[in-house]
């Protein structure tokens, strides 16, 4: 519901699809979506069964989220074979052990740790969860002649300000050194800020209009926006164009002011800003950019045949350093070594700027 009223204000068209196109990748395709429990995840697995996989493999830690979202594909999509794996991909063996079974041809990875402020705490986790275990499901990939490859990154790979962002841009390019040695088409998509997802501004200002306020925001912090729908077509119809290595970024309009989203919100909730509800200034949070970007300085970009998606020219990297690097990194987060860590994230990626937090190490 509130995609579909707030869309508006994202000052552009929704994105429109090739099913053809589509279809001749994903149909009768044994595909395996990591994170299948999430707001994207699951978002991925409702657009891919309307294409009659062979076997849809929906893999997650939370049974909760992928007995429902298993539930809710096995009454969309009858005739389509779904099977739910309670894996953590940062197991290694148990996801060696998915690949050999299931072989899959196709892998979204969309599973990981995306709550900035919070994790920004813990950057032990985001080597874990984000950075080493990209690598392994890559890898594996890799291994096991996948054909094609599509990893979620974010905005905030862009000159990161936050661990976050550090670690998916550490993940880009792990990537698009992998790329360049494989079979596989290995892709990376580029997005902003996803309307009610999980762990996005969205869900956190509906919480505090309905509990009536304050509504805490920052007076002039900008972010890019699409909807769960958009970003989960945008994915699939960048996995069907990319040969290897590529990173997928949208056209996302122009940045929208989050005051100005809040003061809609509030008045969709029948309500008056400023006056029903009040409207409370705050500084940024521990590693919050006050604008996002969407391309490095480095990266050229590219128009593809469809006029919402451009590629970004990837960087050229030491596929054997930043192997060492993340081997490094890991041992780090075993300790863990919170400060050491946040200083290699910044001599892997020059451009990353450290919050404040870790600033003052």
């Amino acid at each position: 519901m509130i995609d579909s009223q707030l869309h508006k204000l994202l000052g552009r068209d929704e994105i429109e699809w090739d099913l053809q196109e589509i279809a001749a990748y994903l149909k009768d395709q044994v595909i395996l979506v990591s994170g299948a429990g999430g707001s994207i995840g699951s978002e991925l697995c409702r657009q891919i069964g309307r294409f009659e996989p062979s076997n849809l493999l929906l893999l997650g830690r939370g049974e909760q989220s992928i007995w429902e979202i298993d539930v809710e594909i096995g009454k969309r999509f009858p005739d389509v074979r779904v099977t739910p794996l309670i894996a953590d991909i940062r197991d290694q063996a148990r996801m060696r052990s998915v690949f050999k079974e299931f072989e899959p041809s196709v892998v979204f990875h969309t599973a990981a740790h995306k709550h900035v402020d919070l994790i920004e705490t813990f950057p032990e986790e985001v080597v874990k969860n984000n950075i080493v275990a990209t690598r392994t499901i890559s890898e594996l990939a890799h291994e096991h002649h996948v054909r094609r490859f599509v990893m979620i990154s974010t905005d905030k790979a862009v000159r990161p300000a936050c661990v976050y962002g550090a670690g998916k841009r550490m993940s880009e390019f792990q990537i698009e050194s992998l790329a360049r040695s494989s079979q596989t088409a290995f892709l990376t998509v580029r997005f902003g800020n996803v309307l009610g997802s999980r762990g996005s501004v969205i869900p956190h200002l509906q919480k505090q209009i309905s509990e009536g306020g304050p509504v805490t925001v920052h007076p002039e912090a900008t972010r890019y926006f699409m909807t769960i729908p958009e970003a989960a077509r945008l994915v699939i119809q960048s996995g069907s164009m990319g040969k290897n290595g590529e990173i997928f970024v949208l056209d996302m309009g122009e940045p929208v002011r989050i005051l100005d989203l809040t003061r809609e919100m509030i008045r969709l909730a029948g309500k008056e800003p400023g006056i029903d509800i009040e409207l409370k200034p705050i500084g940024l949070r521990p590693g919050d950019k006050l604008h996002e970007e969407l391309l490095t300085a480095s990266e050229g970009v590219r128009s593809t045949k469809h006029r919402k998606i451009f590629i970004a020219q990837p960087d050229q990297i030491d596929g054997h350093a930043l192997d060492r690097s993340i081997d490094e990194i890991a041992r780090l987060a075993e300790i863990p070594d919170r400060a050491a860590i946040v200083s290699k994230l910044q001599e892997v990626i020059p451009e990353y700027t450290l919050s404040e937090m870790w600033k003052k190490e």
